[in-house]
């Protein structure tokens, strides 16, 4: 015999039929499957809706770039690259192992489109991609279970680490890729004994590497091997399917719709319920995430598409500083209480309250929705959503910390977390030195083409009051014609959205929106990251919204503002990338371009800079906040500055300039190391 008996036609014993084997295990395989996937969507059909059809051409882009490009992945290089290159050989491979499938009932199938030279070139890189698949296979397994990385690491009260399932995964992975190999060896080197006839492998390939082993096997023990090989990927190929939505590795199926549904627009929070208009929240009995099944069918999805990378957590400020949150477990906990609630078999079991069942008060109000969870996660997983739902539904049930409840309460009587009067919202234009100087417009009694747009902390906060002065000045000098809206303002709203207080922040935004309309402005300029996210996020049919980074940088670029040379010439200074400004709105170099046109400036980078910038910790209500941590994301952040060598930093944002200048102090920092406000430093080199 020529050629070696395939699946299709061997028997076993010489008796029973190959092929009948080749039809029982794809019939049970896609039969459990099937039954597992039906049971897995059934809290996702239970779940709250959530419009994610919108934006087509954007969706398919991320599906493009982040999920089939994999553009996220080498922001951890080597864990990026083993990934990025078991993914590709798995697509590569997911064809010839389709073809296995149908050549356990017709020898010798070969998919239309799939012969002679696509053939050829198809099976070149197939062979190479089995073997480096391989190779990252057993290079991934002793990182993960030898060298066991710190951000893989699972605390006891979290439960069991996943590490045996990790490399049991990558096992079988490997298990695949050697055995298609060896079965397709196996018939080569048959054909080679009885006809002498070569085919051209991939060099240093494995199945190269295999055919050379068997070359003097007897044609017995290749037969046999080619068919133990052949049963041995197939059950391994179906056993692998059905086991992949039982645990952290459903991300291999979920993830392509994962990413294709991701969050598409940065900045804004999701409303309280998909489909129910603002002026209709009234008719709501219940308000935001109280239970499993309140979460949308997005971020059930977001639950099974968590592959355990680690990264959120390891770039989330509040586990860093030690705070009872780590965005990895707010998901996998969830994932856990899907599967003990919806179990195989029997009935559903009813969800309890999650701040009681699963997870803590404190974790919920320790993020501080910076953003770094989301930008860093290569599935496109979401929390900011998350974690405002859960918080809304925390505050209906009153479950509000002590320390924000004094500034909520004064938030909806006086428009501003201090308490103050709002009459007194724009005394800090009243400063006599200032004021013998300087004009600003009270747009109650006249009229301008620009709204500053001031917000509370800068309004109120004796301390940072000066910022809205020295923005005053600049927008003086770049010639634009601006006032403010004095005590027609209110607070901008951004963290009472955040923190829960739903109603509030309606309130807030449409007193805001009815005065910002009345002015008849054409733009608004605000030097606050939080307002300027609310503005132009949140609150909707507003004149477009600029920081007073981008108009320096505009005017700068245009000659309509000039700057001196360096005061500080000695001085090192570095940027600190607000959240808001940076990650959640990605102005990065407006600011930087500022810095660098003032001549004579040295300026350095923090390594943890743009889109990785570190949290400060101190946004919008977090002033407020009392959290339990071990130290403060302030101080880490100073310490930061301090190992790059720089002694200024430089922030744009009032919250920024508030805690940094507090971890100075608390760091042990004084007299080596200052902040600054981009305005002021701006301000102080205006020629």
């Amino acid at each position: 015999m020529t050629s070696i008996i395939g699946p299709a036609s061997f028997k076993f014993f010489g008796i029973f039929p190959a092929a009948i084997l080749s039809f029982i295990i794809p019939i049970i395989g896609i039969g459990l499957f099937t039954y597992i996937m039906a049971r897995r969507i059934a809290p996702l059909v239970r779940a709250n809706p959530d419009n994610r059809f919108d934006k087509i051409g954007t969706r398919v882009k991320n599906l493009i770039v982040v999920w089939l490009g994999q553009v996220r992945q080498p922001r951890y290089m080597l864990a990026g690259v083993l990934h990025i290159v078991i993914f590709a050989g798995f697509l590569v491979l997911s064809i010839r192992s389709s073809s296995l499938v149908i050549i356990g009932f017709a020898d010798g199938f070969v998919l239309p489109g799939f012969g002679g030279v696509v053939g050829d070139v198809y099976n070149f890189f197939k062979d190479y991609a089995a073997t480096f698949v391989l190779i990252a296979c057993i290079i991934a397994a002793v990182r993960r279970g030898i060298y066991k990385p710190k951000r893989y690491a699972v605390p006891e009260k979290y439960g069991k680490d996943h590490t045996s399932e990790a490399v049991f995964v990558l096992g079988i992975i490997a298990t695949l890729m050697l055995s298609e190999s060896l079965f397709e060896a196996s018939e080569l080197a048959y054909e080679f004994q009885n006809t002498g006839q070569e085919h051209f492998l991939a060099p240093l390939s494995l199945v190269w590497i295999f055919k050379g082993m068997l070359a003097s096997v007897s044609p017995n023990i290749l037969q046999g091997l080619h068919i133990i090989t052949y049963y041995i990927h197939d059950f391994t190929f179906f056993f692998f399917l059905c086991f992949l939505p039982l645990g952290k590795h459903f991300h291999v199926i979920t993830s392509v719709f994962n990413v294709f549904f991701m969050r598409v627009e940065k900045g804004n929070i999701k409303p309280v319920r998909h489909g129910i208009a603002d002026d209709k929240l009234d008719d709501l009995e219940s308000f935001g995430v109280k239970k499993l099944e309140d979460f949308t069918w997005k971020h059930m999805l977001d639950f099974y598409s968590c592959a355990d990378c680690g990264r959120c957590s390891d770039q989330c400020p509040a586990n860093a500083v030690g705070r009872p949150l780590s965005p990895r477990f707010i998901t996998i906990k969830a994932r856990d209480l899907i599967f003990k609630n919806y179990p195989f078999s029997g009935k559903i079991y009813k969800s309890n309250l999650l701040v009681e069942d699963i997870y803590t008060e404190d974790e919920i109000w320790s993020c501080t929705t910076c953003g770094a969870c989301e930008q860093e996660c290569p599935l496109g997983i979401e929390y900011i959503d998350k974690i405002v739902d859960m918080r809304r539904g925390m505050v209906d049930e009153g479950m509000v910390p002590q320390s924000l409840q004094k500034p909520l309460k004064a938030l909806e009587k006086r428009g501003n977390p201090y308490g103050k009067m709002e009459k007194k919202r724009a005394d800090w234009a009243n400063d006599k030195e200032f004021k013998a100087n300087w004009q600003v417009k009270d747009l109650a009694k006249d009229e301008a083409d620009t709204l500053y747009f001031v917000d509370s902390i800068t309004s109120y906060d004796d301390n940072i009051q000066e910022i809205a002065r020295r923005t005053s000045i600049i927008l003086t000098k770049a010639g634009v014609d601006f006032g403010v809206l004095g005590k027609q303002e209110k607070d901008s709203g951004n963290e009472v959205l955040r923190f829960g207080e739903e109603m509030l922040y309606q309130d807030l935004k449409e007193q805001n929106t009815e005065a910002i309309k009345d002015t008849g402005v054409k733009q608004i300029v605000t030097a606050d990251p939080h307002a300027y996210n609310a503005l132009k996020n949140d609150y909707k049919d507003l004149p477009p919204v600029k920081h007073i980074s981008q108009i320096v940088a505009e005017k700068i670029t245009s000659g309509e503002l000039e700057l001196k040379p360096c005061q500080n010439p000695d001085a090192v200074y570095v940027y600190h990338d607000p959240c808001y400004l940076g990650r959640h709105n990605g102005i990065y170099e407006d600011p930087r371009q500022a810095l660098d046109a003032i001549n004579g400036l040295t300026r350095v980078e923090l390594e943890k800079s743009r889109d990785r910038s570190f949290c400060c910790g101190g946004g919008g209500l977090m002033l407020f906040y009392e959290p339990e941590e071990e130290t403060r994301m302030g101080v880490l952040r100073v310490n930061m500055a301090a190992e790059a060598g720089a002694t200024v930093i430089v922030t744009a944002c009032p919250f920024c300039l508030v805690n940094i200048q507090d971890a100075i102090k608390v760091a042990g920092k004084e007299g080596e190391m200052e902040a600054l406000d981009f305005t002021e430093l701006i301000e102080q080199h205006l020629a």
